[in-house]
């Protein structure tokens, strides 16, 4: 009898083990897929192309003129950070940008950098972050942003054939990750997605938004991620907003935006900087 049972031990103890081994195999797999694993990364030691181009465009009937290469320092690249900045020349200068409906911007004495990923780095979800600071802050007409863009959007520079959709229908979708409203906003951003109303050029600005107190002139990383079918919008890490079922929202491959505007007429002197630490995507491995 007891050699009966030794036999059936012997047999079943390795099936048992099997069975204990792809349970830790299963779990190992699930946790390592809850990782982030960053796919782009500039930390701008340089002002790399692959990574980024300049836009120019005139929207929201803005007061500056988006001018490439960094003319006027307006897009400067020094020890390891990226300044995006509004500056003014003191004496209104042609300008070459164009609204979507093909009107040209007229003269202006403000000048500043716009650059996105687009046709570059693009990514469907994902988690976008970037370090970054304003150089001050709750000034009339600041309108410094970083956020992320549908990558079929029709505005230029179009690139591709594909790119036909106009904001905000899906294609064309849009998440603010950070925006500062300096008329209204000292020492506080605005974070969250643009709702769709499902026409060109109609979008809900405000509903699925809210505004986050912080320190702005001082180094914080900002970020938006993709959690099941929820955004999540971070702020030093810390969950600070939620856009519950609106990931589902934004199918699409989506590039990054850092930009400097001057929303309104309101006079300004000298210039307006937000340093950039560096931008990242990372995605689910």
């Amino acid at each position: 009898m007891n050699r009966i049972l030794i036999i059936s031990l012997m047999v079943f103890m390795p099936f048992v083990m099997s069975c204990n081994g792809g349970n830790k195999k299963s779990e190992k797999e699930t946790a390592s897929n809850d990782v982030w694993t960053v796919d782009f990364i500039d930390d701008f030691d340089t002002f790399n192309p692959d990574n980024w181009q300049d836009q120019r465009i005139w929207v929201n009937n803005e007061e500056q003129c988006y001018v490439p290469d960094g003319e006027y320092g307006t897009r400067e690249v020094s020890d390891g950070t990226l300044k995006i900045k509004v500056v003014n020349v003191g004496e209104k200068i042609n300008c070459d940008n164009m609204d979507k409906h093909g009107n040209q911007h007229p003269e202006t004495k403000y000048i500043a950098g716009r650059i996105v990923t687009k046709n570059r780095k693009e990514f469907v979800k994902g988690k976008w972050t970037a370090r970054l600071r304003l150089h001050g802050n709750g000034k009339a007409s600041m309108f410094p942003a970083w956020w992320i863009l549908g990558a079929r959007n029709n505005e230029p520079p179009v690139q591709e054939a594909d790119e036909n959709v106009c904001w905000p229908l899906t294609g064309s979708g849009e998440i603010d990750i950070f925006e500062h409203h300096g008329d209204h906003q000292k020492d506080k951003y605005t974070t969250g997605a643009i709702k769709s109303l499902g026409e060109c050029d109609k979008g809900d600005w405000r509903s699925l938004r809210t505004d986050i107190p912080a320190t702005l002139n001082e180094y914080h990383e900002y970020s938006v991620e993709w959690e099941g079918s929820d955004l999540v919008f971070r702020l030093d890490g810390k969950e600070v907003h939620r856009n519950v079922g609106q990931g589902d929202e934004y199918p699409e491959p989506m590039f990054a935006i850092l930009n400097y505007a001057k929303i309104t007429d309101a006079p300004m002197e000298g210039e307006w900087v937000m340093e950039v630490d560096w931008v990242k995507h990372e995605s689910r491995k």
